[in-house]
């Protein structure tokens, strides 16, 4: 059995889905692929199932009834791994912000190298980001400023939505608890990995924004995040993380 598996959660992904599948399927490493599509209107998970004709036994779709947020995809689409055995278990968009030729760099940090999560990182060598407005920038890289003064997690880049986990880290961090939904949830991954003791390893990437279909961004997300921050910070404080 193939032993990484990439997880690429979907809503109104109809614009990008068939070429982020085929990309990543034709890497020289041989991907599965899992889908996590809520319900998109726009028929994205019609034309997974076209495709899954093509790429039998590769390519897996999971269908929600109602979108739920990032991060219960997330969740819902590492418990389907764990269960079917994989070593290594990718996050990933499926707008193109995420480059599948780095897929490798990820796999290799944690195969070969000392990474139990290699985090694909915009920060980590400078800024390395293409095609955002500079407030978005801003946003993105003092929120990872703010995290790491909060949580003390040496990391760069931690909303970082491109990652691979050893699945020693999932099967270690109980996943019943996690509660944030949105790029909160990025966070949250990351900081009860950190708390676990696990290596964490940044991987420097070139992140370019979509230039097909609509951000998911919102206030609400951005209001999790800061003070989701907060909040886990102070349940590993009194030992209920």
């Amino acid at each position: 059995m193939n032993d990484c598996i990439v997880i690429i959660p979907t809503y109104n992904e109809i614009e990008n889905i068939e070429g982020i599948i085929r990309t990543v399927l034709s890497q020289h490493k041989p991907f599965h692929v899992l889908i996590i599509d809520d319900n998109s209107p726009d028929c994205t998970a019609d034309r997974v199932i076209m495709l899954q004709s093509e790429y039998k036994d590769r390519l897996f779709l999971e269908k929600r009834a109602k979108k739920s947020g990032l991060g219960t995809a997330y969740v819902h689409g590492f418990r389907w791994a764990l269960e079917r055995k994989y070593d290594f278990i990718f996050e990933m968009d499926a707008d193109f912000s995420h480059n599948p030729n780095d897929l490798e760099k990820l796999y290799n940090a944690c195969h070969l190298g000392d990474a139990d999560l290699a985090i694909g990182s915009r920060y980590v060598t400078g800024v390395n980001v293409v095609n955002w407005p500079l407030s978005r920038v801003l946003l993105s890289y003092f929120a990872s400023v703010y995290v790491r003064f909060v949580t003390g997690m040496k990391i760069h880049d931690a909303t970082a939505g491109f990652v691979c986990y050893k699945r020693e880290v999932l099967e270690n961090i109980n996943l019943n608890k996690i509660k944030f939904v949105g790029y909160a949830f990025q966070i949250e991954m990351k900081y009860r990995t950190y708390c676990k003791k696990f290596q964490i390893v940044e991987v420097p990437i070139i992140f370019t924004d979509r230039t097909k279909g609509q951000s998911k961004m919102s206030n609400l997300i951005i209001k999790e995040a800061i003070f989701g921050v907060i909040s886990l910070r102070l349940k590993k404080l009194v030992n209920t993380l």
